[in-house]
């Protein structure tokens, strides 16, 4: 019975026991499947759906000719890892200070920032923005450093530097450097856009995300029949520039000469094409090279289109267009220069301290540059709507719309809300009115295409980077004509004499060769606390175009506050004109425009003998000046031999490619002319042997050097016998034979040729670099001081003949080249 009974108490415990169970099973299942469902139900969607967003490439920068500017390169981020995933895990950095010392040099870091960093209690740390985005030559140290090689050529297999660690990534890459910088803009660590095309066409070079969404299993693995959506990532645009890189080159060539002598406080370049209104090249010093930023930006402003100063007599171009459209300009007619008094004003003087040069015609007014006769034209004659209308027609007091950010109106203060009748007087001779250069050069563009003021474009279009199909193209647009096409042309005709003509300001731009018209402008500065002239310091500037008739190119050059102790009437010879007719010469021959007149120096080489005598060939030589040598890697093949043929450099191009990849010498030392320049171009396939008889053997070497071939010497002084005929296609295994003589040596014995001899071309030799302009310069104008003018305002100053006056007021005075 007591048997019976304690198996009864079993039974009812286990049954009870299964009841609870099963009670909370049902709870549990109910309490999952109602109240707890949606958490849980996220949680595993969590887990089986998998976002990835995609991300497009960013689309390269390039010039009008495919040259690329900016694109898209692979990086890595440098990351330390301080905490190991576990106890086993000994890949960690076990000395920050040992780590901190090795590192700091690859990556340009200081080793107290690196130490801080390193010693963190995080587990992994980024080392700041010095491990972000490094190049492939930083990643290739570091993992000499991790995996060193030893004396014997074998490579170290235990890591040397435990707990570093890269991650790929990609950069923006600036292959020229400070080339453009302030047109081109950069991308900062962050991929944020600053200043520029970067920055203005943003959305159009980042394209847009895509999205991958996919199913996976417990593990991590995608499952192979789950469902899914791919949007794929749109690349960003590539965009292409109205900038030339040939002709930006040489503008950069022409501001660096400057900025290295000088040291101006600013300097700004613009190139244009007037008969488009497409900016072929803009520079500005200082610069910067937006592939290292981070170490320092001393200028962000691209002054090209941000800052606002006074044109000085460039802006009487404006003034003569319009009375000449009106009908109220006859160069015939005569005037009194020197002084023109407005009924209780201060005097209006001529840029000769007031002095003038007695009673001449208004043509001779233009050339001379005067005030007065300027001051009549626009005070007596337009009178001050008219004066307003032509020069907001002109564009001036309102923005180009160039695609460039940042841009600035300049003012018209002294013309919308005048003080006094001088105030606008003044405005006729640059003075009282703040411009942008890009303004000035559209406005003169406008004179030099024929009377259409047209929209200035830096963009020329726009590429998708897989078809290279144009999406979006700038066209050739008219804003409006602002004079006839005869004004334009008895304009051109005018500025012309400005430069050619016996009282001309502007003799020292002249070309040889070719028809040049232009201006000259001097403004002084003004303490923009006080608003009192600051002695001493001046914008100077010269604005020309050629050929005059028709033309091609427009080069407007500001130079600002040079650190000189010369008269800034010397300015334009010291400065002015050697950097625009570098520019302008330069580049007309590179587009391959023909010289409209016959050459000074053929001209006076007629009726001389054509004979020389080695004597004065070997003083000729003697005397032949060395020059720098440009930088042709990255260029054309084409453009490259054009530039050597410009610069009077004796080239040969290795191979049959489209791009130079290697030179020798290198960029900028400096050669003798006759050197023979040795071009590798991207594809070495068909590369041809040269003629070296007569070369030394070092111009033998440095050419094999390049092909790898190996070369075989006997004698001394210069190769008179080559085993492998010129012209002879190589493939980098031949071995070459040279014979060596010296001019004093009987000839020797000729070797044995390998294979067939084809003759080959040499190119022509060099010769030297035309000699600077020796040319008298006209010194600067004296200053004219506007009464009422407003603050910050610069005066203008102006170049004649003739030393600076005694006795000088300097606030009275102001020149305007």
């Amino acid at each position: 019975m007591e048997t019976k009974r304690l198996v009864n108490w079993r039974i009812l415990i286990c049954a009870l026991c299964l009841i609870l169970i099963f009670s909370g099973l049902s709870i549990r299942i109910y309490w999952i499947q109602t109240v707890d469902a949606a958490r849980i139900m996220g949680q595993a969607q969590e887990q089986w759906d998998r976002n990835r967003t995609l991300q497009p490439t960013r689309g390269a920068i390039k010039d009008r000719n495919g040259e690329i500017l900016a694109f898209q390169g692979k990086a890595y981020t440098v990351n330390a890892r301080l905490k190991g995933r576990d106890e086993k895990d000994q890949d960690v950095v076990k000395d920050p200070y040992y780590t901190a010392n090795s590192l700091a040099p690859i990556l340009n870091a200081p080793v107290p920032e690196l130490v801080k960093m390193l010693t963190k209690p995080n587990k992994v740390v980024e080392l700041g923005r010095y491990g972000r985005k490094i190049s492939e030559e930083q990643k290739k140290r570091i993992l000499e450093l991790q995996y060193p090689k030893l004396p014997s050529g074998k490579q170290v297999e235990e890591n040397q530097l435990p707990g570093i660690f890269l991650n790929e990534t990609t950069r923006r890459v600036y292959p020229n450097n400070s080339f453009a910088s302030h047109v081109i803009g950069y991308l900062d660590l962050y991929d944020e856009p600053k200043m520029g095309i970067e920055l203005q066409l943003n959305k159009e070079l980042a394209g847009e995300e895509g999205q991958m969404q996919y199913k996976r299993d417990g593990a991590g693995y995608q499952l192979p029949d789950g469902e899914g959506e791919y949007i794929p990532a749109k690349d960003g645009y590539d965009v292409y520039l109205t900038i030339d890189r040939q002709i930006q080159d040489y503008v950069e060539q022409a501001l660096d000469v400057v900025d290295r002598q000088y040291k101006p406080k600013g300097m700004t370049v613009i190139v244009s094409d007037p008969q488009t209104g497409e900016v072929l090249a803009m520079g500005n010093r200082s610069q910067f090279n937006p592939n290292t930023y981070y170490n320092g930006i001393s200028n962000y402003t691209n002054h090209a289109i941000t800052s606002m100063f006074e044109p000085g007599s460039t802006f009487k171009i404006i003034t003569l267009a319009a009375a000449i459209e009106e009908g109220l300009f006859n160069p015939n007619e005569t005037y009194d220069s020197g002084k023109y008094t407005i009924k209780g004003q201060v005097p209006i003087r001529d840029h000769n301290n007031g002095v003038g040069w007695g009673r001449i015609s208004f043509l001779e007014g233009v050339q001379r540059s005067s005030n007065v006769m300027f001051a009549k034209l626009g005070y007596e004659r337009l009178k001050l709507e008219k004066l307003r209308a032509y020069f907001k027609k002109f564009g001036m007091g309102s923005l180009t719309e160039i695609e460039l950010p940042y841009e600035k109106e300049g003012t018209l203060i002294n013309l919308e809300k005048p003080q006094s009748p001088r105030d606008w007087a003044a405005t006729t001779f640059g003075q009282g009115v703040t411009v942008t250069a890009i303004q000035q050069v559209m406005a003169v563009g406008a004179i030099a295409n024929g009377g259409e003021l047209l929209k200035p474009h830096i963009v020329k279009e726009m590429r998708d980077p897989h078809t290279g199909a144009v999406v979006k193209r700038s066209e050739r647009e008219v804003v409006r004509r602002v004079v006839s096409e005869a004004t334009a042309k008895k304009t051109r005709d005018i500025l012309e004499t400005v430069v050619t003509g016996e009282h001309g300001t502007g003799k020292l731009y002249a070309i040889d060769g070719y028809h040049v018209a232009g201006k000259t402008g001097t403004a002084q500065k003004y303490d923009p606390n006080t608003g009192k002239i600051m002695d001493g310091h001046y914008i100077a500037s010269f604005i020309g175009f050629a050929p005059k008739d028709n033309p091609r190119l427009l080069v407007y050059v500001v130079i600002d506050d040079p650190d000189t102790k010369e008269w800034y009437a010397y300015w334009g010879k010291m400065m002015i004109a050697p950097t625009f007719k570098s520019i302008m010469e330069r580049s007309l021959q590179y587009l391959q425009q023909q010289p409209e007149l016959p050459r000074a120096a053929a001209d006076s080489g007629k009726g001389k003998s054509t004979a020389t005598t080695a004597q004065e060939q070997v003083q000729a030589a003697q005397s032949a000046a060395s020059q720098t040598l440009p930088k042709f890697v990255g260029m054309s093949t084409t453009a490259a031999q054009l530039r050597a043929k410009q610069d009077n450099l004796t080239v040969t191009v290795l191979g049959t490619g489209t791009k130079i990849v290697e030179q020798y010498p290198a960029a900028y030392e400096q050669v003798v002319p006759g050197k023979q320049i040795i071009l590798v171009s991207d594809r070495l396939t068909g590369a041809k042997m040269p003629d070296f008889k007569g070369k030394s053997l070092r111009e033998v070497m440095e050419f094999a050097s390049l092909l790898d071939i190996d070369v075989h010497a006997t004698g001394t002084g210069f190769v008179v016998q080559q085993s492998i005929a010129p012209g002879t296609a190589l493939n980098g295994k031949e071995k070459l034979q040279i014979t060596l003589q010296s001019e004093s040596q009987p000839p020797a014995p000729s070797p044995a040729q390998d294979g067939a001899a084809t003759s080959g071309t040499a190119p022509p030799s060099g010769t030297a670099p035309p000699a600077g302009t020796g040319a008298a310069t006209d010194p600067a104008e004296q200053m004219e001081q506007p009464a009422g003018q407003s603050t910050g305002q610069q005066g203008g100053a102006e170049s004649n003949q003739g030393a600076p006056p005694a006795g000088t007021d300097a606030s009275q005075t102001s020149a305007t080249p």
